[in-house]
Formats: structure tokens, C-alpha cells, sequence
């Protein structure tokens, strides 16, 4: 073509009137030559407006709070696979763009649900959600026995009391107090109360010294406060906490006390005046006939994947979780408003809007980019990571071909410019890629190298796949009704957008992937879910596999150069005995490690290949 257009303007001398053409010819060469050099595809920058509509749309009053098994999260879920299938992406999902899977929604009460008490004067029959109530994590059978008051129901060796210590109490029906002793929080060191003052840890507590069922009483109530019953499944806890636990008014229990010759009231107030314990046995003519039948409700719910083909089967992953707490139930934190629709805005609207918005500017791309990109909303995450950790566990591409994770969740609050950014330490590239998107933006960084905490990314590291978690902080919306689009701040998401569109873009385009690196851990801002006994006590170092597991805890990993590393444990192996006590579940794991000191030798059990495998555990100080 060239040698053709040197012709053409060797002529044009010749032909004046050539002239006027010639530098029309050489324009559009020029121009052509231009758009030949610049193939090199790009990503256009987020749009705000769009980004706050995709948040407005997911928090409508329709999607009722997101929760799993709502007809609201399958709105969403509509809402997600129909903006899917206008981009063009593949399906990449089981079921289309859906991978379904089920979950524990919570529970119902089932069969007769009766509390009988016998005494010297016959015979009474209580009245369920009037005089008593079972709690949703009840162990479900028939109990009889003796009553005995054990206090707060508490052991904390750690301070010297023990509310079992000079009581037998096996095979007997332990009465306990809400909350702990107001002593606590003095010994403790803070204001607030301590891991004793659960339910659940009453329960196990109970369990662990032979009771065969737990009543708890509200015992003494504050300024304005009614002796009102917990309505069934407004409390969390595991699907099945080994043991018959009920709530008792007390008004009930009050004719109890006086058949042994005591006041409800006085009793309490003597142990929260000298913080120690007060337990003691009803009279033998005192008994009770306990009837419980809780069964687990569960539901269907699907994971939204679409894929972004490259040139190469390799991928990488940006997601965010779409579930929400729905009306609140027990994981809400603003409890007189459960019942209210928590629209998660921010948690995690934010993210699910991000991934949404993310597509729309990638999806142009198709084929032109070393690897593909797969969009992923995870079901579940507020039940316990269930979502991610389903698609790891039943993944819908080649796992090892996974390059990234790139997690969203809460990105919609930005304050101050200041932005989380987790997993920077768990690929080996990680560092100059984030270094280069980050310059080109305003906000002020707080990164972190390592990849566990409470939202979906903890799935992939588990997998050993490099991860990258985005975040914008907490606040004091969180978990409640007030979490609106309205808080959001779409300029400042739509920025860090951006960031995250340039790094996914490096991810999907260099011709080296990063190496997955096992990081030592660090706190990170974004926690909340036990994992390990994540939070409180010693550090042992597993990450639990959070769906359910009966008779134990199956470890999904094991952080590197933790104590239960160093002991030999790996992925895998379910944990059934630490120390003295029988594991069932994380609760049980949660409690047994609370109770236990940094420097302690643990002999723990665990089923590798459904057989025992034991050893000693050094357990270390949290860092």
C-alpha cells in the first residue's frame, strides 16, 4: 500500500489537480495508521449513576432484606442473571447462570412441645410462648428429672468461679440466669459482657457436666424491661446444640424458689453482689417432664455466575456476595427492630452493584484478553461463607485455572477517601500491580497481606488461590434497618471501581499469573464469624469449613506455621475431641478454646479418612 501512495504523490506534481486529494488520501492513511498501532484494548471508567441505581434497585422494598430462602433474594437473583444475559456473558453455572445448592434457613417447631411440672401439689401444664418457649438450636427430645440452680450457669476458671462447683448435676434439669455476674466486666477489663454470658456457652457448659436440659431465666430486669419470652428463632446458634434448652418465664420459676424456702430475686442479688456462686437443689419433690421437637428449615439457593472468555482457559474472579439478613432474625444488631426489612445497602448492595457495573465495562472485551474474566454472587455468605465455599467445593470451571479472586464486599462507604484493601501478601505479583493502580488514584490506602476473614475470598485462599478483598469499613448501619441507599457514595465506590477494574485488567493481560503465598495473619477489619475461635483466647490456627459438619468441625484449611500446622493437622480432617471435651460443632470448638490458655498443651483428635488421629497442641498467643 505504501509503494502504491508514493506513486500516487510523485504524480501529483505533474497533476496539480491531484493536489487536494492527495492530502485527503494522506489524512486518512495517517489516520488508519493511528488506529493500526493502538489495538491494545481498554476498560472504560465506572459510571456512578448507574452504579447507585443497580444499589436502589437491590434494596427496593420487593427484595425484602436479600435473605437466604426469601422470595426477595430470588428477585435478586433474577435481577443479577437478567443484566447477565443483556451483556452477552456465557452462562457458568449449573443451571445456566445459577448453581443451586441448599441451606439452613433456620428452624420450626415441630410435634408437641410441652413442659410439664410435677410438685406437691400436683400436676401443672405450661403453655407454650406464654409460660415457656423452646430456643431454635434446642437439642429435640423427651427429658424428666430433678431441677437444680446453677447460677449464671457459668465456669470461668480464669476468674475463680465455677457456678457447678459443690452441685451434682447429671441427669438433672439445670435452671440458669440471662447475662453473668456484673463482676465480670471489671475482671474482664471492659465494659461490655464477656463470651460467659451466652446462651449457646451456657448450653454446652450445661451439656459438658451431665445436665440433660437447660431453663433459662430472665431473672432480675432493668428500668422499663418485661419478662417477656424469646420468640423462637430470634437467637442464633448452631442447628443443634446437643441439648434441650427452653426459656422459662419468671413467674414460673418464682413457685419454684419458694418450694425450696428462696426468692428468685434475692438469690441473684447475693451473687451479683460478691460475684460468687449461690447454686443449689430444688426439693426432690419438684420435677419436670420436657417434650421438645425443633426440625431445621432449608432452602434453595443459587449462586450467579457468567464468564468473559479470553484467549487462554485461564480466569480470573471478581465477586461479591447478594445475600442479606432479610427481616434481621438473630444476626441483626439493632434487636427491637427485627422484623424490619435490612436492606443491606452497604452490605452488600455495595459489592453486588460493583460486579454488576464491572461486567457492563468489561463485557466488550470478549476474546481479546490473555485470560477470561468470571463474574461471581455468592448466596449464603451471611449464613456462614456457605456460597463460596459450595463453589469450591463444586466448582463450575477447572479450579486450577483460576488466576485471582477478587472480592467485594462492603465498598459503598467510603469515608475520608480510606480504603481496606486485604490479601496483598497471597500473590506474588499482587504488590507492583496494586502499586501502579493505586497511584493513579486519591484514596489512602490501609493494606494488609493476609486473605482470611469473614467474607467469600477466605473460600478461594483455602484453595490456595491468590486473593484480593476490597473494603470500605464498618459503621454504625451495620446489620440494621438504617443501612439505605441513601448512605451510599457512589462517587467515591465508583472511583475504587476503577481501581479495581485496572488491577482485574493487569490480572487478566500479563503473561505471568501470580503465585499463590501462605501468608501470616493479621487482624482484619472486617470480622466477625468464629473461625478457628476466631477473636477470643489462644490461637490453635484452623479455618473451619463452615457448612455443617455433624459430629465435628472439618478443618477447610490450615493456616501455615499455626500451632494446629506445627501438630501435623491438614485440610480436611475433621476435628471430634479437644482436650476433655467432645467437639459437635464449631460452637463446641469456639467454647473449648475460649477456656483454654496460651502456653496449654491440647490433646486433639481429629478423623482423617474416617480414622482418629491424635496430637499434642501448643497453643499460642494471638498476633
Amino acid at each position: 500500500m505504501l509503494t502504491d501512495v508514493r506513486t500516487f504523490l510523485k504524480a501529483r506534481h505533474t497533476f496539480p489537480g491531484l493536489r487536494s486529494v492527495a492530502r485527503l488520501i494522506c489524512t486518512l492513511l495517517v489516520a488508519a495508521l493511528v488506529i493500526a498501532a493502538d489495538t491494545t484494548p481498554s476498560v472504560p471508567t465506572a459510571d456512578a449513576h448507574r452504579y447507585l441505581d443497580d444499589v436502589k434497585a437491590l434494596t427496593t422494598p420487593a427484595m425484602e432484606g436479600r435473605g437466604d430462602g426469601s422470595k426477595g433474594l430470588s428477585r435478586a437473583a433474577k435481577l443479577i442473571e437478567e443484566r447477565y444475559k443483556s451483556l452477552g456473558l456465557q452462562p457458568a453455572g449449573k443451571n445456566g447462570y445459577f448453581q443451586p445448592f441448599s441451606v439452613i434457613t433456620g428452624a420450626e417447631l415441630k410435634g408437641k412441645n410441652s413442659l410439664v411440672v410435677h410438685s406437691e401439689s400436683g400436676k401443672t401444664a405450661l403453655k407454650l410462648d406464654q409460660d415457656f418457649v423452646p430456643f431454635s438450636f434446642s437439642a429435640s427430645g423427651v427429658v424428666t428429672g430433678p431441677l437444680v440452680f446453677a447460677g449464671y450457669g457459668t465456669t470461668a476458671s480464669e476468674w475463680g468461679y465455677d457456678d457447678y462447683a459443690g452441685i451434682e448435676v447429671k441427669d438433672k434439669v439445670v435452671v440458669v440466669l440471662r447475662y453473668e455476674p456484673p463482676g465480670f466486666a471489671a475482671k474482664s477489663g471492659n465494659n461490655g459482657l464477656t463470651i460467659h454470658s451466652q446462651l449457646v456457652t451456657k448450653a454446652i457448659n450445661a451439656r459438658n457436666h451431665g445436665a440433660k436440659a437447660v431453663v433459662l431465666l430472665n431473672g432480675k430486669l432493668g428500668d422499663g424491661e418485661e419478662d417477656l419470652l424469646t420468640r423462637f428463632g430470634s437467637v442464633s446458634g448452631p442447628e443443634n446444640v446437643g441439648i434441650c434448652i427452653v426459656h422459662v418465664k419468671n413467674a414460673v420459676a418464682e413457685e419454684w424458689f419458694k418450694a425450696a424456702g428462696k426468692s428468685l430475686s434475692k438469690v441473684q442479688n447475693e451473687i451479683n453482689e460478691s460475684t460468687k456462686p449461690a447454686s443449689f437443689d430444688f426439693p426432690d419433690t419438684l420435677r419436670v417432664a420436657l417434650d421438645v421437637g425443633v426440625e431445621s428449615t432449608r432452602a434453595t439457593v443459587n449462586n450467579i455466575l457468567a464468564y468473559l472468555p479470553g484467549k487462554t482457559d485461564e480466569y480470573v474472579i471478581l465477586g461479591a456476595h447478594y445475600d442479606h439478613l432479610g427481616r434481621g432474625n438473630f444476626d441483626s444488631l439493632a434487636p427491637s427492630q427485627i422484623g424490619q426489612i435490612h436492606p443491606g445497602a452497604d452490605d452488600n448492595a455495595s459489592g453486588t452493584a460493583g460486579v454488576l457495573e464491572l461486567a457492563r465495562l468489561f463485557a466488550p472485551l470478549k476474546g481479546q484478553l490473555q485470560r477470561g474474566i468470571l463474574f461471581m454472587n455468592f448466596a449464603g455468605e451471611e449464613l456462614g461463607l456457605l456460597g463460596s465455599a459450595e463453589w469450591v467445593k463444586e466448582p463450575t470451571l477447572p479450579l486450577d485455572k483460576a488466576v485471582a479472586m477478587m472480592n467485594m464486599d462492603m465498598i459503598g462507604r467510603i469515608k475520608d477517601d480510606k480504603v481496606y484493601i486485604g490479601g496483598i501478601g497471597t500473590g506474588s505479583t499482587f504488590q507492583t500491580i496494586l502499586h501502579q493502580a493505586e497511584e493513579k488514584s486519591t484514596f489512602q490506602y490501609q493494606n494488609s497481606p493476609g486473605g482470611y476473614s469473614s467474607s467469600d475470598h477466605t473460600s478461594f485462599v483455602t484453595k490456595r488461590i491468590p486473593v484480593l478483598f476490597f473494603f470500605s469499613g464498618l459503621h454504625s448501619d451495620y446489620h440494621k434497618p438504617s443501612d439505605t441507599w441513601e448512605k451510599i457514595n457512589a462517587d467515591a465506590a465508583a472511583r475504587l471501581l476503577d481501581v479495581i477494574s485496572n488491577v482485574g485488567f493487569q490480572l487478566a493481560s500479563a503473561a505471568t499469573k501470580p503465585e499463590f503465598v501462605a501468608v501470616v495473619e493479621n487482624p482484619n477489619p472486617h470480622a466477625g464469624t468464629p473461625a478457628g475461635g476466631g477473636g477470643y483466647g489462644p490461637y490453635f490456627g484452623s479455618i473451619p469449613d463452615f457448612g455443617q459438619t455433624e459430629n465435628g468441625v472439618r478443618f477447610s484449611d490450615v493456616k501455615p506455621g499455626s500451632p494446629a500446622a506445627k501438630a501435623g493437622f491438614k485440610a480436611g480432617d475433621v476435628l471430634v475431641q479437644f482436650g476433655d471435651k467432645p467437639i459437635k460443632n464449631l460452637y463446641d470448638f469456639t467454647d473449648a478454646l475460649r477456656r483454654s490458655k496460651v502456653g496449654d498443651v491440647v490433646q486433639v483428635t481429629v478423623l482423617r479418612d474416617g480414622k482418629p488421629v491424635t496430637a499434642s497442641v501448643k497453643l499460642e498467643q494471638r498476633r
